[in-house]
Parts: structure tokens; sequence; C-alpha cells
């Protein structure tokens, strides 16, 4: 499932190709919203909540999607070739003049009034890239179920929305616990720092689709550009490094599931229970 930063990235990129522009060609391929018809209005923009996409349109409508495992929208330039999947797996199309953006295996599109989009996304917590962000609503809300594990905690978009299944083993990593300790057994002001941690880390990667959570060490270009990766550079610490050393210890990282979901952790350098 695409991560906080992800969606952001493309919540930017549709926004960019969409917003300000009237739609020439819209198409939404689920029975329920199939009949309608968004041609001739604007698209007012194009928002990141969480891990929701929320397209306003005028009229006072938003049309909502979420990408959730493998769902994806492509932005292509008027008369390219759409490449993302079969046709079979086209749920939404929507364009103007310049741009087509594309949705691909959306497993939810829906189609709403703009005043009603808390029914979609109310629920969420502080969004770590949105203009609600409060960290202490965010720790509040993780330490309210002390006895929950930490990975359980931070995959729960009810307490801060963006959090995905490689940040989650990243932060267990980088605080140095393992997923299953319950959030509660944390050290005073561990849970505050790794808040800062979450928020600092998609930050940093909400420009980019190649997520990194490790050190950047190439060096920077006179145009003040990061060098492209060094060959053999690790971008992550923990997650999708199951048998490989640790980059710290050396000791083989882990894997195990967790909560219908798998996490990874160092057995060297992270302290608490396991699977």
């Amino acid at each position: 499932m695409p991560e906080g930063d992800t969606v952001w990235l493309t919540a930017r990129k549709l926004h960019t190709a969409l917003a300000g522009r009237t739609l020439t060609l819209s198409d939404l391929r689920v029975p329920r919203f199939a009949t309608a018809d968004l041609t001739g209005r604007d698209v007012l923009d194009v928002t990141a909540r969480g891990k929701h996409l929320l397209t306003r349109i005028e009229g006072g409508l938003t049309l909502h999607s979420h990408l959730r495992m493998d769902g994806s929208w492509r932005v292509f330039a008027a008369g390219e070739r759409w490449r993302g999947g079969p046709d079979h797996q086209i749920r939404a199309v929507l364009g103007n003049a310049e741009r087509t953006a594309v949705g691909y295996r959306l497993p939810v599109l829906e189609l709403l009034r703009t005043r009603d989009e808390d029914k979609a996304v109310g629920h969420l917590g502080p969004d770590l890239l949105g203009p609600d962000w409060n960290p202490e609503t965010a720790v509040r809300n993780l330490l309210a179920d002390p006895g929950r594990p930490i990975g359980e905690a931070l995959l729960d978009q009810r307490n801060l929305a963006g959090i995905g299944n490689v940040y989650k083993s990243e932060l267990a990593f980088l605080a140095r616990v393992t997923p299953w300790l319950p959030i509660g057994d944390l050290p005073p002001g561990t849970p505050e720092r790794l808040v800062a941690t979450a928020r600092r880390l998609l930050e940093s990667n909400k420009d980019t689709f190649d997520r990194r959570t490790t050190p950047r060490t190439g060096s920077r270009g006179g145009d003040g550009r990061r060098s492209p990766l060094r060959p053999g550079e690790q971008l992550l610490f923990v997650y999708g490094r199951r048998g490989r050393p640790c980059l710290r210890c050396g000791t083989a990282i882990r894997k195990a599931g967790q909560d219908d979901r798998v996490s990874y952790w160092c057995p060297g350098c992270q302290s608490g229970p396991t699977a």
C-alpha cells in the first residue's frame, strides 16, 4: 500500500496536470458512477489527505479515490499512449486539452459532494503532510491505547494519517524497538521523537518516488541537487531486507507477520517482543 508521501506526490502531479483547466474527457468506469459526466467543468484542485486523494471539481463535487495495494494514477500528454495496465483495469479517466489522468485498479472511487468529504476522510487523524498536522494530537492518539503494539498503532490512520508498512518498520528500527512492543512501554519522550521522525521522513521523501530512510551519502553538485545513488547504496534500513545484514550491526534482518501485514526488524538493534 502506498505511503502518505507517495500519495502526496501523486496528488501534486494530478494537480499540476488538471487544476485550473476544463475537463474535455470524463469516464468513471465503476457501475455506480458510470453515467456521471464531468466534461465542461473545471478542476479546482487535487489534494492528498493521508492516503486518500480528493479531486475537487467545479459545481461542488469531489472525486474521492484510494490506491490501497495496487492502484495508481498515471498522467499522459494528450494523444500519448496510455501505459499502466490493460484497459479493463482502468477505473477513471479525466482529461483536458493538454493532459489525461488515468486511474488504474482503483479499489475506491466515488463521486461525492465536496461538503460531504468528511464522510470519506473525517475519521483520519492528523495528516503528517497536511495543514492539519498536530504532533501533540498524534502522540495523544497513539498513547490512548497503551497496550497496543507500536506497529499496529502507527498503521492506524485514525491516530495519524500517512504511515504505511514501510515507515512502520523503519520507524521502529530508528526508535530501536520492535514493532510488537506495546506503545505504552516506550520510555518517556520516545513517542514524541517517534512522531517527529515520522514527520521528518515523509517530508524528506515527498518529492520523489525513491523513498529512503538511511542517511544521504551522495554529495551535492553545483546546482544544489544530490548526486545519483552510488552502486550498492541502501535506501532503507530494514524493510524488504530479510536475511540481509543490518546496516548498523550486521545481524540478519528478520521478517514476520503482524496484524495481516508484515514487519521487518533487526534482532541486534531492536529490543522488545517479537512474533
